[in-house]
């Protein structure tokens, strides 16, 4: 299951972002003393720009880092993210494979994932931020939900909501799982 990292979204959203300012390659190397030839191969995908790159490219074009990776939202529009475009990583020794579905500029707010667990697979959270609260629910298999020191069994189908401003794990039982988590900071 090969998923790009989340650089991969970086080339078209530069382009994008730089066309929509109606700016030229020439304006855009003015304003962040990035060369126009490392502009165009970044926009290309043929380069791996540096972080001093982007946060020159970013201020050239008065976006943050998120505004790349995330279009803003219209009204007038649906903003489709095809699986393989979506960012993702691997808690290999927990046996768990997070893809994050929501938008970077809702970070710290709501939050949405999915989770696969390989069968025995975990997803151990120190406490967050007082008052947040996760949403939990089960797509396929079985979890064990652990809220301090309060637990849930769920199946497919099933939701739970708990806290999450203290310890908390959701567990795989039974083999393999996979399930949608909101965590929603209030």
């Amino acid at each position: 299951m090969a998923e790009p990292d989340i650089l991969s979204l970086l080339p078209e959203r530069l382009k994008t972002a730089r066309r929509t300012q109606g700016l030229s390659l020439e304006a855009v190397e003015k304003r962040s003393g990035v060369s126009k030839s490392m502009i165009s191969q970044i926009e290309r995908g043929e380069a791996n720009p540096t972080i001093a790159t982007l946060f020159n490219l970013t201020r050239a074009l008065n976006v943050d880092f998120a505004g790349l990776l995330g279009e803003a939202a219209s009204e007038d529009r649906v903003e489709i993210v095809h699986r393989d475009q979506t960012p993702a990583f691997d808690k290999a020794e927990e046996g768990c494979r997070i893809r994050i579905l929501s938008p970077p500029q809702d970070t710290g707010r709501l939050e949405v994932y999915e989770l696969i667990f390989e069968p025995g697979g975990k997803l151990s959270s120190k406490a967050h931020e007082r008052g947040t609260r996760e949403q939990l629910v089960a797509i396929e298999g079985r979890l064990e939900v652990t809220s301090g020191v309060a637990k849930g069994v769920l199946k497919a189908g099933d939701t739970a909501r708990y806290g999450a401003d203290v310890p908390h794990r959701i567990e795989a039982l039974d083999g393999a799982a996979r399930a949608l988590l909101m965590v929603m900071n209030l």
